[in-house]
């Protein structure tokens, strides 16, 4: 019998795989074979069946090389890094979430990447840092997951949406001396903010902003300060100015854009419209544009931003699992 496990989308399989490949020479080691190994690593070779193309979408002029692809195939010889990958969440993100203690079973953030990682030899840190709050908040708690499991290791860092501007904000202003980074990769990290985020600020006005905040802290006990550090104006006039990089670091990212407008009941069918609007090209939250930093790599073509993290597969097999029935 076939056993059945939640491997990555396609998509988010892209998404972590891209991001390896961004990875200095010299952060690798160890070449394991996998001989007869099957499709579940993505490789940005092109014979290796994704389409690489250079910026044809009429909508933007950088998409830099568009990844895209039906199926994956992973190399017979593929390296593992030399040292730990640590992951970064974005907005609302946690490295593990019990909603019902121990009578449903746990949702993981990274499920599936993290497991990829692994079975490539690679050593993963998950961090978890609080879902909502400020960038300095969340900066502060990376730096301690990171001395905890690292323990003054050098580190290689994935960061995912949000996550990537905690992660710049660590390494540029805390400066932590037991924490050494070698490459931060970005995947939709929004660099130059969010127009959604832009859309909220405006629709809700400085006179209720406050009241909601309230709301939000005592229903959920999570601090609200993510919520404003995210808007364009924020990020242009103040992060990005008092955050520049550092000269050891290796910085790559990577951007993702949905095909079409997404479906009637999809979360992200608003902000996807008002993103496109003011924007271009997005995931549903960040665009094109706002995830380029450093050396931008590619576009991620065809997925949103959750799918970068497996989400779509991981919600239908935790649904599956929940409901007592195997995964399909």
């Amino acid at each position: 019998m076939r056993a059945t496990i939640a491997c990555p989308s396609t998509a988010s399989r892209t998404a972590v795989s891209a991001p390896l490949g961004s990875l200095t020479r010299s952060s690798w080691t160890c070449k394991p074979q996998y001989p007869g190994a099957r499709n579940r690593f993505i490789s940005l070779s092109a014979s290796h069946g994704l389409r690489h193309t250079d910026g044809h979408d009429p909508r933007v002029k950088g998409l830099g090389r568009e990844i895209a692809g039906d199926f994956a195939l992973i190399k017979e010889h593929y390296g593992c890094p030399k040292y730990p990958i640590v992951l970064a969440h974005g907005l609302l993100g946690f490295a593990e979430l019990k909603l019902a203690g121990t009578y449903l079973p746990t949702i993981k953030y990274w499920r599936g990447i993290k497991e990829a990682l692994i079975e490539r030899n690679a050593e993963v840190i998950t961090a978890s840092v609080p879902p909502s709050g400020s960038i300095e908040h969340r900066a502060a708690k990376l730096t301690k997951d990171i001395e905890a499991q690292a323990k003054r290791r050098s580190v290689n860092i994935i960061a995912h949406s949000m996550g990537g501007l905690d992660a710049r904000y660590m390494v540029s202003q805390l400066q932590p001396s037991s924490v050494d980074v070698k490459s931060l990769v970005t995947v939709a990290t929004p660099h130059h903010g969010s127009a959604f985020a832009d859309y909220l600020m405006d629709e809700i006005g400085p006179d209720y902003l406050p009241r909601l905040y309230d709301i939000w802290e005592r229903t959920t006990g999570w601090e609200p300060a993510a919520f404003s550090q995210l808007t364009t104006k924020y990020m242009a006039e103040e992060f990005n100015p008092r955050t520049p990089d550092d000269p050891t670091v290796r910085y790559f990212s990577y951007g993702a854009m949905v095909r079409n407008k997404p479906p009637l009941l999809s979360p992200f069918r608003l902000s996807h419209r008002v993103i496109e609007k003011n924007g271009g090209p997005n995931d549903g939250l960040v665009s094109v544009e706002s995830a380029k930093w450093g050396t931008y790599k590619g576009t991620l073509v065809g997925v949103n931003h959750l799918d970068l993290i497996n989400w779509s597969n991981r919600l239908r097999f935790t649904f599956q699992k929940w409901m007592g029935h195997p995964p399909s």
